[in-house]
């Protein structure tokens, strides 16, 4: 498994962007430790785009970010995190990095000189398109217009740089290199005052490539000297006069030289057709890399790995690691690595192999393969596990029902999975679909017996593979199909099958065999071993943003159900989880990666971590939900606007931002405060413009509907604004209060859980006190630290957070308690057992008991309630009395029975055969129960 000899007693989640850079973190170090984190965890810190807010932007990964601190900064970080006894682990991003712009050296290099450049394989460019435009070339679809209105509005111009003698076409911020191979002619007409130059750029491209790149800067570095001389600089100036777009001979001297260039220039509409590199699912600014290649591999870690060498780093979370050509290997490859490194890292540095986890979204039943020698993912199964716990099962059929009586669609959410996934390859990733369409078809051509089968026809068995296909991605290589992907694709042709044209069920199984169903190695002609694995590659490549697109960035924003269950890395299909699956799922954890990730919340999640915990509240009370559902839509029929004949929000769109209102509602507001109502309305506002578009129903990121949009804008708005919706909005604050308890309760159970079943456990920023936050950026807002670090410090007594749990103090106690205990205890957490225990009694569905054990040593008994609506006996209050646990009862082990437990939250004790919730009622409506501390 390769897992950490020491692995993170809990980590906190930063993002840090130049408002909050290295030192603002160091800042923060002394009020994490108290908290009892004992790693820091960061977002990208090599150098990204300048302005990036999250760093998953890399411009250059030979730095570290200036605009965070630089080395200097990071440097200073770590002195402050080792005087705390504390480590670092950074997020890496191996699979893209930012093109486009002009800040991109090795992206500009490959746009300069094309093939020959030394970077033209770190990117994952098809030279050998079919369409001649592109043969050779790499689409360039960075223009906000197209092309030909570009030029004629003179958008596009050449441009010099006096710095450094370069020639490049400028489109606003983008620079795009002119090939080394036209500055002969272009100087040539610059007359005899450059003709020495002109003789001096012909010469330096004779050679290999290393002479031509040295030869090739010499002579810009020779013009770069003289080009302040007047008659130099008159000359260069006619040369882009001439060139200008402002004359129709100028315009097109333009087109004809770009046209010659190493890159197509093209409207970024075009990208979806014509792209022939691999970007970031659709993002045109994000190139895919093939760290596959060893050099690549290299250039790409340089630095971490030196930093991790020299002590300042000590674990790594991959980013989108299923992007990569072959993640199994990749993860191997840097497991060894930093094998060899952690033998060459300071004495004084943390020891023990460093933490390696991977993002990987698992699809229910998925699990990661043991061999990749990682820690675990990045903790999406766990929160898709506690969510899902958290459900009432008795209320999803009145919930779907009631989806569908005002959405007027299905309540299934595999139908809108399945028309997103028939939609999204051809509207978003039409040029990946088509490039892994004419893999699979190159190797049918090479058969007689399969050569009759057409382009057309792969590509309408492709689309079946995709719409069927219910896990990101497979991991076929040379040896073919593990057990696992396998049985996937039997699946997935099987289901396919049934929705296919009958006469193509025959290349339904030639295409699987294609992609791994024979094993590639077998295949005896070397060229057809390498088309294969070439279809495979595609293939592997193109299934994991069709399903992000389709499910997380669609499918997602057009099931409504219940938005708590639409989280990344969950299954809406999924709508609860029982006692005794959430028990089965965290013994496997034990036993498979028992220092994997445990997250609540993340800077990709869709809603907050208590938000979704006051949302499921609506699952145990499904006929107080619809009643307030068919109240609102009623009473606000009059306050929908039209729009130039446009009326919204409709009745989807509606619903949907009623549970989010609900959901983000804050626990403590005033009815006449307009600048927290303003301040509400303007979050919204962005999820809500979001959901729209990424709905893909009534608008769209490449077509808004503008005035859809803002007839839901404004509906909104009167909605939050106490002059127009005063009655909607006392009705919404008091439904919100008949709940906000129960979800307190929740939030409480999900956190105790986090940081009790086997794994590491990761706070997210500000998820120290009510997370109530939205989808980014709203999940990124700044946190009062100074706030939190205070309320700490003070250490409240119990009477006082539980009296006053809507500031969400509670919530950082609870945290610092059990953190505190996780450090007194740390082997408990890292190879102890998870024992699940019985529980009887009138409420026993209502609660989930385990205990933690290492041999004869230390134990934690752990008491988390669940679907609180029973259980509480006022809105007001998060006590649950002894009357309302009953004869509720947890059985303990014969082992245990004898043995006095002490409660980590308010020192109660408890012992005897069973332990009776009764005991324990009136103060912590939740407990950990502590042995041998």
């Amino acid at each position: 498994m390769g897992a950490s000899l020491i692995p993170p007693r809990a980590t906190a989640r930063l993002q840090l962007h130049r408002g909050f850079p290295f030192d603002a973190a160091r800042e923060q170090v002394a009020y994490f430790a108290r908290l009892g984190i004992s790693h820091l965890y960061a977002s990208p810190i090599l150098t990204a785009r300048s302005g990036s807010a999250h760093g998953y932007d890399a411009v250059d990964y030979g730095s570290v970010n200036p605009e965070l601190g630089g080395e200097d900064g990071l440097r200073r970080l770590v002195a402050e995190l080792r005087r705390h006894d504390m480590g670092l682990i950074v997020d890496i991003v191996p699979n893209h990095m930012a093109v486009g712009n002009h800040d991109n050296a090795w992206w500009l290099d490959v746009l300069q000189w094309g093939r020959d450049s030394r970077y033209a394989n770190f990117f994952d460019i098809d030279w050998d398109v079919p369409d001649p435009a592109l043969h050779g070339r790499v689409l360039a679809p960075f223009l906000g217009k197209p092309y030909g209105e570009a030029l004629r509005d003179g958008e596009i111009t050449l441009c010099l740089d006096a710095a450094s003698a370069q020639l490049y076409a400028a489109y606003y911020d983008h620079h795009f290199p002119i090939a080394p191979e036209y500055y002969a002619a272009l100087l040539h007409s610059g007359g005899e005052t450059l003709a020495p130059f002109v003789r001096m750029f012909r010469d330096s491209l004779r050679g290999g490539r290393g002479n031509r790149e040295q030869g090739f800067a010499a002579a810009q570095r020779a013009l770069a000297e003289v080009m302040q001389k007047p008659d130099v600089a008159q000359a260069l100036r006619g040369i882009i006069e001439r060139h200008s777009p402002g004359s129709a001979e100028g315009r097109a001297l333009l087109h004809r030289l770009l046209e010659r260039q190493h890159y197509r220039l093209a409207w970024w509409r075009n990208a979806t057709d014509e792209i022939n590199w691999r970007r970031f699912f659709d993002v045109i600014d994000l190139a895919g890399l093939r760290v596959q290649e060893t050099a690549v591999f290299e250039a790409v870690h340089g630095t971490v790995f030196r930093l991790y060498q020299e002590g300042l780093i000590d674990g790594f979370r991959v980013d989108h690691v299923d992007g990569l050509a072959d993640p199994r290997a990749y993860c191997r490859k840097l497991r060894r690595r930093l094998k060899k490194l952690a033998a060459e890292r300071p004495a004084d540095a943390p020891g023990g192999a460093p933490y390696l986890i991977v993002e990987k979204i698992l699809a229910p039943g998925e699990l990661l393969a043991s061999d990749w020698h990682t820690d675990g993912t990045s903790g999406y199964v766990f929160m898709n596990q506690v969510g899902a716990l958290l459900h009432d099962p008795q209320g999803e059929a009145p919930l779907r029902a009631l989806w569908s009586e005002y959405s007027g669609g299905s309540s299934n959410f595999a139908d809108e999975e399945r028309r997103a996934r028939r939609r999204i390859p051809q509207e978003l990733l039409a040029a990946d679909f088509n490039a892994c369409a004419h893999a699979l078809h190159s190797i049918a051509r090479t058969d007689p017996v399969t050569r009759d089968w057409t382009l057309g026809a792969v590509k309408r068995v492709l689309a079946e593979l995709l719409v069927h296909f219910p896990v990101y991605r497979t991991y076929a290589d040379a040896r073919g199909r593990s057990e696992a992907d396998a049985g996937i694709m039997r699946q997935v042709i099987a289901a396919a099958k049934r929705t296919c044209r009958p006469g193509e069920a025959l290349l339904l199984d030639l295409v699987d065999g294609w992609l791994g169903g024979v094993a590639p190695r077998t295949v005896t002609r070397l060229a057809e071993q390498r088309a294969r694995l070439r279809a495979i590659a595609h293939f592997q490549q193109l299934t994991s943003p069709v399903a992000a697109k389709s499910v997380e960035d669609t499918a997602f924003y057009r099931h409504g159900t219940l938005l708590s269950r639409n989280e990344v890395g969950a299954d809406p299909g999924q709508f609860g989880m029982s006692v005794e699956q959430f028990h089965a799922a965290c013994i496997e954890r034990t036993e498979r990666y028992p220092a994997a990730m445990l997250a609540t919340a993340t800077h990709d999640h869709k809603r907050g971590e208590d938000l979704r915990a006051r949302l499921a509240v609506l699952s145990e009370r499904p006929d107080h939900w619809a009643q307030a559902v068919a109240r609102w839509s009623m009473a606000n029929r009059e306050l929908k606007p039209d729009i130039g004949g446009v009326k919204g929000p409709d009745a989807t769109d509606e619903y949907m931002l009623y549970q989010m209102l609900v959901g983000a509602w804050p626990f403590i507001v005033d009815l006449n405060d307009r600048e927290a109502l303003t301040a509400l309305d303007e979050r919204l506002a962005g999820w809500q413009q979001k959901a729209v578009r990424e709905a893909k129903r009534r608008s769209g990121w490449v077509d808004p509907n503008l005035a859809y949009e803002e007839a839901c804008r404004t509906f909104l708005r009167r909605l939050l604004d106490p002059s127009v919706g005063s009655a909607f909005l006392r009705d919404l604050s008091a439904f919100v209060s008949s709940i906000a308890a129960a979800g307190a309760l929740n939030g409480l159970s999900q956190t105790l859980l986090r940081l009790t079943t086997p794994g590491v456990p990761d706070l997210y920023q500000g998820c120290d006190w009510w997370d109530l936050s939205l989808v980014d950026p709203d999940n990124r807002r700044p946190v009062d630290f100074a706030a939190r670090a205070a309320a700490l410090a003070a250490a409240p007594a119990d009477d006082e957070l539980l009296q006053q749990w809507r500031d969400g103090r509670i919530k950082q106690a609870l945290i610092a308690r059990l953190l505190a205990y996780r450090a007194r205890q740390p082997r408990l957490f890292a190879e102890g057992r998870y024992v699940p225990l019985e529980v009887a009694g009138a409420k026993a569905q209502h609660l989930l008991a385990f205990v933690r054990t290492l041999d004869a040593g230390p134990a934690l008994l752990v008491l988390a309630p669940r679907l609180p609506t029973a259980l509480l006996s006022s809105a007001d209050s998060l006590a649950i009395t002894a009357e309302s646990w009953g004869d509720t009862r947890v059985m303990l082990p014969r082992d245990l029975q004898a043995v006095v437990f002490t409660d980590l939250l308010d020192r109660r004790q408890a012992h005897g055969r069973n332990i009776h919730l009764g005991q324990l009622a009136e103060a912590w409506p939740l407990a950990a129960l502590t042995l041998n501390d």
